[in-house]
């Protein structure tokens, strides 16, 4: 037996019975950090007003989020191998929760911007390591399902924050967005206790390597948001944050269990998965970034009516969510990983082509486009985590993360740079 699946058969020794309380507390927390991200978002344009600030500056307060993210998924993973996961998980609920206190209290936007990079912080150790979690607890042949009920979390939370923003600032105010995170923290950390403690190895985590992580990770996101207000400084922030992943890689790669999990990449089907995440995850944010411009500017349709249009494509997500997993237990993966990414194509060239023409066709477009993803990433996501060893499951989790975060950023990066021709030419 090799040493990857010797790992594995040791894990599946170790599994407790699956309960509904192991799975509650990593699908919470989920939805709490995809909600609190599409509300901070929504409400944007409310908090430049109450601060007082620019809707430049306002922005901050959502890439200050992403580049936390970005920069807690490797460490986290590494952390959790390294201390135990259900450890590292609990600390970022903590962390979550801390920064959410901060944010409510919030006098000013600097105090804001440094809450929301506390919460990203714990978001991250929260996505790298839930299903890494969930791994543990779920039979192999459960496993897929769960990935699925992930999703279908993800997008009903992401469907439901636009609306849960609007309701909070018209009957509450804005610091209501971040107070709403305390009570559902307190309930994740009570349900954590059913989840499994994981694994402890002797692996020491590197903190120069941390820095270097942090370094590339949160200036790439930085560069990214400011690609469009200052392309010089976005360039800098490029070109050094790359300089730090390439001392990354080097200081890395030698490891036998590195924090960026290079080792993974040794098996093909990681290598893909990770890939094709990247890319359709770039296609999916360059579509919905650009439709409100589509509805609004170019359709002029009235931001409560292309509000409604948007929540399609997360619904169609959720539907398609609903069902890859079996689907996924009876096809290939691959298969079903292809029909998705088909279906993602066609719904964004059926919008593009439809938009003006009959709302009934750009529903279906926008249907068609949330389901193809819906489809692709429920399999994609559990070819990416079972093609790693149980052992490197918190690793696989954060480069499932980061795969995200990449092609979102990818993908606002390419729309910005179109409006940005766009907006030359017409002038």
């Amino acid at each position: 037996m090799d040493r990857a699946a010797a790992m594995s058969a040791a894990a599946a020794s170790e599994r407790p019975a699956a309960g509904a309380l192991p799975v509650a507390a990593v699908l919470t927390a989920m939805s709490m950090v995809v909600m609190d991200a599409g509300r901070a978002g929504f409400a944007a344009p409310a908090l430049a007003r109450a601060l007082g600030v620019t809707a430049a500056q306002s922005l901050l307060v959502v890439t200050a989020y992403q580049a936390a993210v970005a920069v807690a998924l490797l460490p986290s993973g590494a952390m959790g191998a390294r201390f135990g996961h259900r450890r590292v998980f609990v600390v970022g609920v903590a962390l979550f929760a801390l920064g959410s206190a901060g944010a409510m209290l919030a006098p000013a936007l600097a105090w804001l911007v440094v809450a929301r990079c506390l919460q990203g912080l714990g978001a991250g150790a929260v996505m790298a390591l839930g299903i890494a979690l969930l791994r543990m607890v779920l039979a192999p042949e459960r496993l897929s399902r769960a990935i699925g009920w992930n999703a279908l979390t993800v997008a009903f939370s992401a469907a439901a924050a636009p609306g849960l923003a609007a309701l909070m600032l018209d009957q509450a105010g804005w610091r209501w967005l971040f107070a709403a995170n305390l009570p559902v923290s307190v309930a994740v950390m009570g349900l954590a206790a059913a989840l499994p403690k994981g694994g402890k190895s002797a692996q020491p985590v590197d903190p120069i390597s941390i820095l270097l992580n942090g370094g590339a990770f949160s200036l790439v996101v930085i560069a990214a948001g400011a690609i469009r207000r200052d392309a010089g400084f976005s360039a800098l922030a490029a070109l050094v944050g790359v300089a730090c992943l390439i001392a990354l890689v080097c200081r890395e790669r030698p490891k036998a269990a590195p924090m960026a999990p290079f080792d993974l990449f040794e098996d093909r089907r990681f290598g893909g998965a990770v890939l094709a995440s990247i890319l359709c995850f770039s296609g999916q944010t360059a579509g919905l970034v650009a439709l409100p411009f589509l509805l609004q500017d170019s359709l002029g349709l009235a931001a409560r009516r292309a509000g409604l249009y948007l929540t399609i494509w997360p619904l169609g997500v959720a539907a398609a969510a609903a069902v890859s997993g079996r689907l996924a237990d009876h096809f290939s993966n691959r298969v079903v990983c292809a029909w998705g990414a088909a279906l993602l194509a066609a719904g964004l060239a059926a919008t593009a082509l439809t938009a003006g023409a009959n709302a009934g066709l750009l529903i279906l477009a926008l249907a068609l486009s949330g389901a193809g993803f819906g489809l692709f990433q429920t399999p994609n996501n559990r070819n990416m985590l079972l093609a790693a060893p149980a052992a490197r499951s918190g690793a696989a989790g954060a480069m499932q993360g980061l795969a995200r975060l990449t092609g979102q950023s990818a993908g606002a990066v390419v729309v910005a740079a179109m409006l940005g021709q766009t907006a030359r030419r017409c002038g």
